[in-house]
């Protein structure tokens, strides 16, 4: 029998997962380990979700850091967050299990800000281009919420802050109580904190980290203004 509550959980070691294993909530999160769930192996994602029922799996498996890993080994990057994700869009369809995808804000251009959810999409690095590939494929599968998040852990681990930057960074805690409440719903939505630029929001958490400015046109291709409009997750958790 199904357990409405229950929820698969791919990527149970990484970060934001260790914070929502703390959170008390309803829900039943599983957290099968990569033996159990290769998202890689489309007979081991068949056999896994066939056996334990749910009616939903929360996708938070992949390649995420060091950024330019994905730049070094791009054949990493698109089997684990591209290919990955297919399998499990393909067998969630098949099962009828609902798919919630983490997704990122820097699948937004970042060019002039206060991005909505349907604003044109251009990422702008290798990273950000694999989880739009991820994307693609769980937008065909209507039983499905993407979740473009702007998210970091707490404490702020650099220090140096981008001083002209602005974002909408969230810790991985406030995260996973804001998933808790929209976790039902469907469609694509942008989740993080209020804009701050990258100074203002470190600062508050440790005073004594120092300002760092990017050049317009610089070789490191971070975008001035790759900040989200979150008018809609507000009207959800209002």
């Amino acid at each position: 029998m199904i357990n409405k509550n229950k929820i698969i959980v791919t990527g149970g070691s990484g970060r934001f997962a260790q914070i929502l294993k703390k959170i008390k909530s309803k829900y039943k999160f599983v957290y099968p380990n990569k033996t159990q769930l290769d998202i890689t192996n489309i007979n081991s994602i068949k056999k896994y979700l066939k056996k334990n029922k749910s009616k939903s799996v929360l996708h938070l498996a992949g390649l995420s850091r060091p950024m330019n890993e994905h730049e070094r080994n791009i054949q990493k990057s698109i089997n684990l967050n591209i290919i990955g994700t297919a399998n499990l869009v393909s067998i969630c369809s098949e099962l009828k299990i609902k798919l919630i995808y983490f997704s990122t804000s820097y699948v937004y251009p970042g060019k002039k800000g206060n991005y909505n959810e349907l604003d044109a999409l251009l990422p702008w690095n290798n990273y950000a281009w694999s989880k739009l590939g991820g994307e693609c494929a769980v937008q065909m599968y209507k039983n499905s919420l993407i979740l473009r998040v702007c998210m970091t852990e707490k404490p702020f681990i650099h220090k140096h802050a981008f001083a002209n930057v602005k974002l909408n960074f969230i810790f991985h805690d406030e995260l996973a109580k804001i998933l808790i409440r929209i976790i039902n719903k469907k469609g694509i939505i942008n989740v993080g904190g209020p804009t701050k630029t990258v100074y203002n929001f470190a600062k508050k958490y440790n005073p004594k980290i120092k300002k760092k400015f990017i050049k317009k046109n610089s070789s490191s291709n971070f975008p001035l203004n790759p900040f989200m409009n979150l008018s809609k997750l507000k009207k959800l958790i209002k």
